[in-house]
Parts: structure tokens; sequence; C-alpha cells
């Protein structure tokens, strides 16, 4: 793969297993690190990305998707700066300081519950968004804010991993 992953439904079912499962289903974790190392402008393998994360939990291998900490260990890790912030008033401070981010959220639609990672960065156009929603087949804008989008989304637990290249 060379460019973004818009949506984790558009893989194969078959390709890019993350554990029992495929990737449609609990790989949002693996592919908000793989766009934010895109939007880093540095080389991703999806296959090295799987390895690594079902590394990080040996006894669930991916089945339940990733746990919120995951990818501040993966890019730590890998030499970047990295800031781990839970205050949602303070999103935006980091979104404008980081060079992307990947963002963690709870969601609910009426008795269903569920959790997502994204990939995001902020433009001169705003913050744009990488495999928001089920049917995203392109850069998904939030707006100005990050901390208005979630709070008009509904979304919840909300986790903002900023990340910077390590200055020389």
């Amino acid at each position: 793969m060379k460019d973004m992953i818009h949506c984790q439904r558009d893989i194969p079912r078959d390709q890019l297993r993350y554990g029992f499962r495929a990737s449609a289903d609990t790989g949002c974790g693996w592919i908000a690190t793989y766009n934010a190392l895109r939007l880093l402008g540095k080389r991703a393998e999806p296959e090295a990305l799987i390895r690594w994360y079902e590394r990080q939990l040996p006894l669930l291998h991916g089945n339940t998707g990733t746990i919120f900490f995951a990818p501040a260990l993966f890019f730590k890790h890998h030499g970047f700066r990295t800031r781990l912030e839970l205050r949602r008033e303070r999103f935006d401070e980091v979104v404008t300081q980081s060079q992307c981010c990947i963002l963690f959220y709870y969601w609910r639609n009426k008795w269903k519950l569920g959790a997502h990672f994204v990939a995001l960065h902020k433009t001169d156009r705003g913050i744009f968004g990488y495999n928001t929603y089920k049917n995203s087949c392109a850069p998904d804008p939030y707006g100005d804010s990050l901390a208005e989008f979630l709070k008009k989304r509904g979304y919840f637990g909300c986790v903002l991993l900023g990340i910077r290249e390590e200055e020389a």
C-alpha cells in the first residue's frame, strides 16, 4: 500500500488479518498508525505493523482490537516525540503542536458501544481525519476544533496522541 487508508472496510476480509479476525473489523489501531506514518512522510508496511501490535498483548493477538496506549508505545519505540493527552480541553493545543495525531475514542449508538482509532492532522483548511466513518472515502473534515467535533459527535473516553519527529 502506498496511499492512506480511508476506510478499513475496504480491506478485503481475507487479507491483512489482525489476529483471527479481519482488519475490517478490528484493525483501526494499526491502520491509524499506518496513516500517521504516511502523514509524517514515512514508509509503512501493514504486515509489519500488524505483527508489532499482535505482540503487544500476546494472549489477545489483536482479536479485540488495539489497547489505547499501544500507538504511543510504537511511536516512542521508533524515536518519535509523543504527547498523550486525556483532557479534551487541551486537544486543540496538542493538534496544533503536533505533525499528526492519533485519536482513540468510544462511541455509542443506542445500545451498541464501540471504540475506534483515527489518524488526523491540522492543515490551513482545518483538521482532517482518516478512517473516521464506515463509509469514509477521503479525508474527513473535523472543522477547526477537535474538541468541538468530539462534543458534537458525542464521542467519549477520548485519548489523543500527539506525534512529532525527534529534532536532531
